[in-house]
């Protein structure tokens, strides 16, 4: 028999009172809005690189039912966000409201406001040459007064204000990705490869190192037909002291960029290391410097494009 005094639970054992009452267990719920042309689409595309559920242009009435959709535990959706902007036309006004009745359902939730000068707006709407959805038969900026004039509450209320005035699009993307996860640090990798000039450089390199000012082992007649895995390669291409130098400056190098990366949110970096044929020079340093950067912590590995050409 039942015991009366027990909550019901749900056959998972999850109470259904708690499930219901939400809380933090509702998960999380952002709200996207700001100034048309300020950067909102771009934001949207970060939060869902980084797994969460995005509505673009949501009636803010349709806001409190969505998010009651949403998974209390394990799998589904569990953060949500939603762009909200004048293009809901009346239904904006509604936003509040509707922000008020996630408060009320236990719904935690944050409203993250972007906006931009009126000069850059004004800017961004002539490269694309389209009209403000506020103008009407007037301005640009006259619509970039009206929506000013409709936002001045919601910007006032909201939990992050973002001026992307000065942004890069990878600035937006390292500021939304922060907002999204404030305590997630995530490692910065970086692939060091080996290739030939001969070939042409890696088109994906984010940093080019040449190495051809070394000593070449393809002119020792006992070295040639080895490759840079060879110990004796390695050692008679980093046996000279500029080697050494060499080496030890673009590591630092690279630790600095490391912790500017991360900082930014970029997880990978990607090194490549030439030198004529991409089988000496180029594959001894790679395997170098991927060493030293192990040893002060980074995650790294070594890749060598050309060691099976001719």
């Amino acid at each position: 028999m039942t015991d009366p005094t027990e909550a019901p639970t749900f056959p998972s054992g999850i109470p259904i009172v708690d499930a219901l009452a939400g809380g933090s267990e509702r998960g999380e719920v952002l709200i996207i809005t700001g100034m048309s042309g300020a950067g909102r689409t771009q934001a949207a595309s970060v939060l869902e690189d980084l797994g969460w559920y995005v509505v673009d242009n949501l009636p803010p009435q349709m806001i409190e039912p969505l998010a009651g959709m949403m998974t209390p535990h394990g799998g589904g959706v569990r953060k949500l966000a939603v762009v909200v902007d004048v293009r809901s036309g009346e239904f904006f006004r509604t936003l509040m409201d509707a922000l008020t009745k996630l408060s009320e359902k236990g719904t935690d939730h944050r409203i993250v406001f972007l906006d931009a000068s009126d000069a850059e707006l004004v800017r961004r709407y002539e490269a694309v040459r389209r009209p403000h959805p506020l103008q009407g038969s007037g301005t640009v900026l006259t619509g970039i007064a009206r929506e000013r004039a409709l936002l001045a509450d919601l910007r006032e209320q909201s939990d992050d204000h973002i001026d992307t005035s000065a942004f890069s699009a990878h600035e937006l993307a390292a500021h939304m990705s922060h907002i999204a996860d404030p305590d997630k640090k995530e490692e910065v990798t970086m692939t060091v490869s080996s290739f030939g000039f001969k070939y042409g450089p890696p088109a994906d390199a984010s940093v080019i190192i040449d190495a051809r000012f070394l000593a070449n082992p393809y002119w020792v007649d006992e070295l040639r037909h080895l490759t840079g895995l060879d110990p004796r390669v390695r050692e008679y291409v980093m046996a000279s002291g500029e080697a050494e130098e060499f080496l030890a400056r673009y590591v630092e190098a690279l630790m600095v960029a490391r912790d500017g990366f991360q900082r930014q949110r970029k997880h990978h970096l990607s090194i490549a290391v030439g030198c004529t044929g991409g089988k000496h020079r180029s594959v001894a340093m790679a395997e170098a410097l991927t060493a030293q950067l192990r040893e002060r912590g980074v995650r790294a590995r070594a890749a060598h494009r050309d060691l099976g050409r001719e």
